[in-house]
């Protein structure tokens, strides 16, 4: 449609229908219709866990985390989120946006719920299992919760306090610039004395533009009729000519910098600012005064070929996101299509589950790289995934609750192993009963889990029928003694020689050979005598691992230095340090798990036995080598963090 300057129309002329300069002023930019606005994206870290209602929870927290990630902020605790209203309290309530209010109390919101839901499941798994205590850090995040939440109501009603006193304010601004025009209508009917009431029509100009903002719904209407007074005064009545010249000359060097500058905003690269700016700069015009007659037209003309210039560029990137979010809208609905149609209410077994896990997170991984989808779309596509993510994880859940009755079963196997046993532990028929009570052993492996509380008692009885069998064979045997004894001898020759390996000058690639010679040598070596056994065998494990750690130091010490040169060089990129970041993060969650897991099957092997338990000693050494690599994958994270 036509765009006039609206500075100043024909007298008695309407100011023809305009797009740009009719927007109220001070109001905010508004994308093209149907343009949606761009959200969170949703992260789905957090349903890789087996308990389906903390999945929920980190779905919710992480699909709303995405932006502040960006930012270097992460809103996933009440902590978190407290600091962030503390500081949001100590801003001018004019900084206070709504949509960070918004974001608080929704993040508020999930992390409450939550909370809820943790403790109605803590209460029923107490009720189910005497053992079972609530954990005390749900009280405690109860009472964090009550806090948060004084704190955000305090901050919603600052805000809301404020958002009262500036409508008030541009009430009490709309009836201050209706007298200012009343006033210069007032002047420009006395035209005995336009010399005596130019300067007060200067000084009510100032005022009126002075005077601050007014309701965005009264802005246009009384735009039009301060433009219409304003030209009655310069157009209708007979001002003075030099002070009507210098007006004229004034408001042209005012305009001729408003062109300037919008004429810079073509080529900015910041597409959405520039339209705001924009609109600032036809608000500023609006209040600047006419031109010359012969004047208006061309600089106006101007004005209007810049603003289009921008317009363009704003319509045409919300047309290009368009674009994006029906592409990632088709690739998203395409995940929902191919998660739906894993059908996993047929697993049966640990191993099922665990690779229908795998595909299940792999589809995750390929959901978190997508962008956004349509703003009508996106939320609803997110809860179509999600629903199948959460019914899968409570699906997994249930299997397990419904391992007890296999629990029972094992428990059955094993103390029925324990009486044969300690039936057999007697006999002097060394060949039958040293096989049976070796094809024992094997069969006790192969049996799963039993509950805990049994466990211990039931292996010490296991472990001791053996070894009291087992100490009577060798009593019998002593003619193996001098055999046993040269095994000795050679054995702590070995322990010698690996301690060796540590001495200074020993290069890292010999080490390595020699212990694997040493480590062969050792298994082809007889048995020991029995008393002499676990405390040779510790004496062994200790000068292994001496050597490992030794070399391992070093290597250790090589690959940091090969990461910080590598962190070094990507420092100032932040996708590729972000990328590295969550590489890490996924290694780092996969070491505490195989902690977990290790940390809970030693419960199940702890021993007691006179012999000691070679297994057990093995898997703690095992989870002392996690815990080194968690720290050291740890430590490589806050290196990254420090360079964001």
């Amino acid at each position: 449609m036509d765009m006039q300057d609206p500075s100043l129309a024909p007298n008695g002329g309407e100011v023809k229908e305009q797009t740009l300069n009719e927007a109220p002023a001070n109001a905010e930019a508004v994308e093209p219709q149907a343009a949606p606005a761009e959200i969170a994206a949703e992260s789905l870290e957090s349903i890789n866990h087996e308990d389906p209602e903390e999945a929920a929870e980190e779905l919710m927290s992480e699909a709303e985390n995405e932006a502040d990630e960006k930012n270097g902020r992460r809103l996933d605790s009440y902590e978190a989120i407290l600091e962030e209203a503390l500081v949001l309290f100590e801003k001018d309530p004019a900084d206070i946006g709504a949509d960070e209010l918004r974001r608080l109390r929704q993040h508020f919101n999930i992390l409450q719920k939550n909370t809820e839901a943790a403790e109605a499941e803590a209460k029923a798994a107490a009720e189910n299992d005497e053992e079972k205590t609530i954990d005390p850090k749900i009280e405690a995040d109860k009472q964090k919760a009550a806090e948060l939440s004084t704190v955000l109501e305090n901050l919603r009603a600052k805000k809301a306090a404020w958002t009262a006193a500036q409508e008030a304010q541009r009430a009490a601004n709309l009836e201050r610039k209706n007298a200012i025009i009343a006033e210069i209508l007032a002047l420009a009917d006395d035209t005995d004395n336009v010399n005596r009431t130019f300067p007060r029509y200067r000084e009510l100009q100032d005022e009126f533009n002075s005077a601050g903002d007014v309701e965005p719904t009264e802005e246009t209407a009384l735009w039009k009729r301060y433009q219409d007074a304003r030209e009655k005064y310069s157009d209708n009545l007979k001002i003075n000519k030099e002070l009507r010249d210098y007006d004229f000359k004034k408001n042209l060097a005012e305009k001729e910098q408003l062109l300037d500058e919008a004429r810079s905003l073509v080529n900015a690269d910041d597409v959405i600012s520039a339209y705001r700016r924009l609109q600032e700069l036809h608000n500023r015009w609006r209040l600047i005064g006419p031109v010359a007659k012969e004047l208006r037209e061309e600089i106006w003309a101007s004005f209007r070929e810049a603003s289009a210039e921008v317009n363009k560029r704003y319509q045409a990137f919300f047309e290009e996101r368009k674009a994006r979010e029906a592409e990632n809208e088709q690739a998203k609905t395409a995940l929902c299509e191919q998660i739906e149609a894993i059908d996993f209410t047929n697993l049966k077994t640990f191993a099922a589950w665990d690779e229908t896990t795998k595909a299940i997170m792999a589809l995750q991984e390929e959901w978190r790289k997508l962008g956004f989808a349509s703003k009508r779309m996106n939320r609803t596509l997110f809860a179509r995934f999600r629903g199948v993510c959460d019914a899968f994880f409570a699906a997994k859940a249930e299997f397990f609750r419904n391992t007890r009755e296999e629990l029972a079963a094992n428990l059955a196997h094993k103390q029925q192993l324990v009486e044969q046993a300690e039936a057999l532990k007697d006999s002097t028929d060394w060949r039958e009963a040293t096989d049976r009570f070796v094809a024992m052993q094997k069969e006790w492996k192969t049996i799963g889990a039993i509950p805990k509380k049994y466990s211990d008692a039931l292996w010490n009885r296991f472990t001791t029928a053996c070894d009291y069998f087992f100490d009577q064979k060798k009593k019998a045997g002593s003619g193996t003694r001098q055999t046993e004894m040269a095994n000795l001898q050679a054995k702590r020759q070995i322990i010698g020689e690996l301690s060796a390996l540590t001495a200074e000058g020993v290069e890292k690639n010999d080490a390595v050979a020699a212990l694997r010679e040493l480590q062969q040598r050792w298994q082809q070596t007889g048995h020991v005598p029995f008393r002499e056994k676990d405390k040779l065998y510790e004496a062994y494990r200790a000068a292994v691992d001496a050597v490992r750690k030794q070399f391992a130091i070093a290597e250790s010490r090589a690959r940091r230095e090969r990461f910080e040169a590598n962190m070094n060089q990507m420092e100032g990129d932040s996708d590729k340090l972000f990328s590295e970041r969550n590489r890490l993060t996924r290694a780092l969650e996969n070491r505490r798990n195989d902690l977990r897991t290790y940390e809970n099957n030693l419960g199940f092997l702890s021993s007691k036995s006179k012999s000691g338990d070679s297994l057990v000693r093995d898997m703690e050494r095992r989870i002392e080598r996690l815990k080194a690599d968690i720290a050291e994958i740890q430590e490589k994270i806050n290196l990254i963090d420090g360079k964001l």
